[in-house]
């Protein structure tokens, strides 16, 4: 028998985009060929896209590592790198995506749907592309983008008009086998029903389908027996029909009670309370199973329950109770608000947004925030002192280093944008061509400690001992005094953190 799995962790890394390449066209009697660096190829993406001829997710049960490939890098002669092969990976109808912490991201309902959970980085552009007035032939190429990486849940719910409900063994999945063509396992013990069973049943000219929910007992709601597992696959149901043994006294059980059960089970994992019910007294063939039918249906309609006595072995009772299916369901059908296409909404950017935000944090560091500028620093190599320049240039042009300096920003202050730190500098002029690979701009000494050397005594200061205190040298080189009563030497004011005691 194939196993049923509805919930599934996926562990999901779409394809890094291709580096750009830096290249010069060099040909006999063309000593100015020009940059021909290629650009690199994008990642390849992964795409969840419903199948009605899924069930399942028992292929992701046993596979559920999946990466995309990445895009190829660009070559010289202007030859792009090749785009990585999306992904396209087959859901069942009803798959709930969401992140580990519940978050929904997508509800997949409809055959066809589609929802691409993972995107491929773009391929950096080479030189050919970054080509310009001042820059005739750039010595540097951007680098790919990293794709998604990340982990989502994949919870199926069965999308059934009619759920079927009740304690083990009252003969739901008999029901379900004589009223449809599904042919459930049938035996005469509890759980013999391990997972949902699913039908399409034909009333007339009405055509619904209906699920059983296997393993409901006192205490499913809350991760007792199998029933929570399952209670997730009547979420979608318009009807929910309970389904109460008539041969009960030969169990020694109460019809009544079992509803009672039932239903606080229901009530406790909550959001069905507005759903209509039906109420099947079954197995009424069975000696005894009538008159206990005939005891318990006032009780039932008493409490305004509509009551059908049926019997899955003899069919009895069965026709009428598949067309007041038909018409509950054609009545949730007709009730529900008329699904429209899925709109295109254009929001474009505010006049004042400048598309990034700056802030200091407790350390000091300029924190630099926005899509656009933690792209650039993802495609920037550098160890390429010209490729660092052009930055520059995109952070000055889109108004950075003004917002920098509104906010107090200092020559030297720590700047950090995305995962990458540095010393801020404000841009000395335009780029003059050079040698490739390098920018004038940035061969001034800088005899201040690095951003990295400050981020070492940052951390050095948070877990001295109280009666140490540290002391960096011109160079850099970070040392601790143990007498605090000793004068402190900083090579940066900005350090001092108080007064020297003599």
């Amino acid at each position: 028998m194939t196993t049923f799995v509805d919930r599934v962790v996926l562990h999901l890394q779409a394809g890094d985009g291709g580096h750009g390449c830096a290249s010069v066209h060099r040909e006999k009697f063309k000593p100015l060929g020009g940059p021909d660096g290629g650009n690199g190829g994008h990642g390849g993406s992964i795409t969840l896209v419903v199948d009605p001829q899924q069930h399942t997710l028992l292929d992701f049960h046993f596979h559920p590592h999946i990466k995309a490939n990445n895009g190829g890098g660009g070559a010289g002669s202007n030859r792009d790198g090749a785009t990585g092969r999306d992904l396209v990976l087959k859901v069942p109808d009803g798959t709930v995506v969401q992140t580990e912490d519940g978050e929904v991201l997508a509800d997949m309902v409809g055959a066809g749907t589609e929802f691409t959970v993972a995107r491929g980085g773009r391929g950096g552009r080479g030189n050919a592309s970054l080509a310009n007035a001042r820059r005739k032939v750039p010595g540097f190429a951007e680098l790919g983008e990293p794709g998604d990486q990340l982990d989502v849940v994949l919870e199926l719910k069965s999308v059934a008009d009619v759920g079927l409900v009740g304690f083990p063994s009252a003969g739901k999945s008999s029901l379900i086998s004589v009223m449809s063509a599904a042919k459930p396992k049938i035996a005469d013990y509890p759980f013999t029903t391990l997972v949902p069973n699913l039908g399409v049943v034909q009333a007339g000219e009405q055509t619904y389908t209906i699920a059983d929910v296997p393993g409901l007992i006192p205490g499913a709601a809350t991760g007792k027996g199998l029933g929570m597992q399952f209670l997730r696959h009547i979420e979608r149901t318009s009807v929910l029909v309970h389904v109460l043994d008539a041969a009960a006294p030969e169990i020694e059980r109460d019809p009544l009670a079992d509803l009672d059960a039932i239903e606080a089970e229901l009530s406790a994992y909550g959001g069905l309370e507005d759903r209509p019910r039906i109420v099947v007294l079954n197995k009424v063939d069975i000696p005894d199973g009538r008159d206990l039918a005939e005891m318990v249906r006032p009780d039932l309609e008493a409490r305004g329950f509509q009551v059908f006595e049926v019997s899955a072995m003899t069919r009895e009772g069965l026709r009428e109770f598949g067309f007041a299916l038909a018409k509950l369901v054609a009545e949730y059908r007709a009730a529900k608000p008329v699904e429209e296409a899925t709109r295109i909404v254009i929001r474009p950017r505010a006049v004042d947004d400048t598309g990034f935000t700056i802030e200091q944090d407790e350390d000091g560091v300029f924190v630099i925030r926005g899509t656009q500028v933690e792209r650039w620093i993802k495609q920037t190599n550098f160890d390429n002192d010209e490729a660092v320049g052009y930055l520059g240039d995109r952070l000055e042009r889109i108004g950075v280093e003004a917002e920098l300096g509104k906010k107090g920003a200092q020559a030297g202050d720590p700047v950090r944008i995305g995962a990458r730190e540095f010393d801020w500098h404000p841009n000395a002029g335009e780029y003059v061509s050079g040698p490739r690979g390098t920018d004038s701009r940035l061969e001034e000494l800088d005899t201040r400690p690095s951003a990295a050397q400050r981020l070492a005594a940052r951390k050095a200061r948070r877990v001295r001992n109280e009666d140490e205190m540290v002391h960096m040298a011109a160079d850099g080189t970070i040392s601790t005094v143990t007498n605090s009563k000793l004068p402190v030497l900083v090579s940066d004011e900005d350090d001092i953190e108080g007064d020297t005691d003599e």
